[in-house]
Formats: C-alpha cells, sequence, structure tokens
C-alpha cells in the first residue's frame, strides 16, 4: 500500500492555485488537525468506548474515499489491542473533501485477533445503501489484524489490563502493526469486550477477513 501519511493535498475544487495569503490560514488548519490527534483516544478512554482496528500509522495506507461508512455487531471481542490518533487523507481533487482539506481526523485502533456477531456494514450511496451482513447464524465473523478508522463510536466497552498514556511507537499488545508515530497519545490493553457497537468508519483493512454467511445488497435505510 502507498503511504498518505505526510502528504498534504491541494484544494479539490480544481480551481487556481489559492492566494499565498489563504496559505498560512490553510497550514493552522492542518497543524490543528495534527495537534488533535494526541487527544483522541484519552477522551475515548473516558467514556469507556472503542474501535475496531487500524494500520500501524498514521491513518491508513491509502487514499480513502471520503465516503464514510457505517459498522455495527453486537458482539466484538479482541486479544491484544491498541488505539490511537490518525489522519486519513482523501486523494488529490477528490469531490467528498469539501472544506476538510482533504484530511479526515480519526481514531486509529488494532486488534490482533477479533470475533464480531451479527456484523453490519452500509454506506450511504445517496438514495440507497449499499449493505454487507454476515456472522448471524452460529459461525461468527473472525479477523486478524483488523484496522478500522473511525470518527463517531458507541457501545458497552470492557478492557482487561489496560495502559493509557502510552507513546504510540511503544505499544507492543497489539503486534507490529499496532504501533503509532513516536510522541503520540495512544493506549493498549490485553483484552477488549465491546457490546451494542456502533462506529462511523472511513477505512479498514485486515490480514485475514473471514465472513461467514455473507449477505450483500441495497436497501432504503442503513445499518
Amino acid at each position: 500500500m502507498t503511504s498518505s501519511a505526510g502528504h498534504t493535498p491541494e484544494r479539490p475544487d480544481g480551481a487556481a492555485a489559492p492566494d499565498v495569503s489563504d496559505a498560512p490560514a490553510r497550514r493552522g488548519r492542518v497543524r490543528a488537525r495534527r495537534a488533535a490527534v494526541m487527544a483522541v483516544p484519552a477522551a475515548l478512554a473516558a467514556a469507556g468506548l472503542a474501535v475496531l482496528t487500524a494500520e500501524g500509522a498514521l491513518g491508513v495506507q491509502f487514499a480513502i474515499s471520503g465516503m464514510p461508512f457505517t459498522v455495527t455487531a453486537t458482539e466484538l471481542n479482541g486479544t491484544g489491542f491498541a488505539q490511537f490518533g490518525g489522519l486519513d487523507e482523501m486523494a488529490e481533487g477528490s469531490p467528498n473533501a469539501g472544506d476538510t482539506g482533504g484530511q479526515v481526523l480519526v481514531v486509529t485502533s488494532v486488534i490482533k485477533n477479533a470475533t464480531l456477531t451479527k456484523l453490519c456494514q452500509s454506506v450511504d450511496l445517496g438514495g440507497t445503501n449499499l449493505i454487507i451482513r454476515a456472522g448471524e447464524g452460529a459461525q461468527k465473523v473472525t479477523a486478524s489484524d483488523l484496522t478500522t478508522d473511525s470518527t463517531e463510536l458507541s457501545g458497552d466497552a470492557a478492557f482487561n489490563n489496560i495502559e493509557i498514556g502510552n507513546d504510540a511507537s511503544t505499544l507492543n499488545k497489539a503486534g507490529p502493526k499496532g504501533r503509532g508515530p513516536k510522541g503520540v497519545f495512544s493506549q493498549q490493553s490485553d483484552t477488549v469486550h465491546i457490546a451494542n457497537l456502533r462506529q462511523t468508519n472511513y477505512a479498514t483493512t485486515a490480514g485475514v477477513f473471514k465472513l461467514p454467511g455473507l449477505k450483500l445488497g441495497f436497501s432504503g435505510s442503513g445499518c
């Protein structure tokens, strides 16, 4: 995967380059987003919430579409959990960038091994929703090195042997993929359990992702 970290996209509207006078304000917004990365996991820990996962860097290592998607599960269980803030970046000139400058502040997490019950994923395509469902029967969805970058999440979470305030580059509970950049606030735990999980995500990756009973279709409503 091609790294997008550190690349600052141009304005997405296709117009001529902005006046030099606009540059300081834009650089200020980018610096503010990067500074906000430090505090994201701390707020989540205080709220007792968590997410699925992410790559061991600032956001996933590919350009995101900029279209959010919803993920829900009645239950998630994982071993080897890590979490830190990140920035995902859209492709240069993406029509979905709006006033974001092509960057999305996300919560980046890693679960080494995860199981999910009654997984639902939906993306709003404008007038209809593309929905994927799996793990509704006896077999559960399983994943290794599962990665997700999220902007919103909720659920009832429990952690075993949690550590809060680590430097993200020193994390060791979720394996090599569960380490972030030096100087970034993070947390990790031996295990994570989340009931009634609900997320708004911009990216997901996994080493292995098994979806028993997979169903894909369109619906007037999402998950």
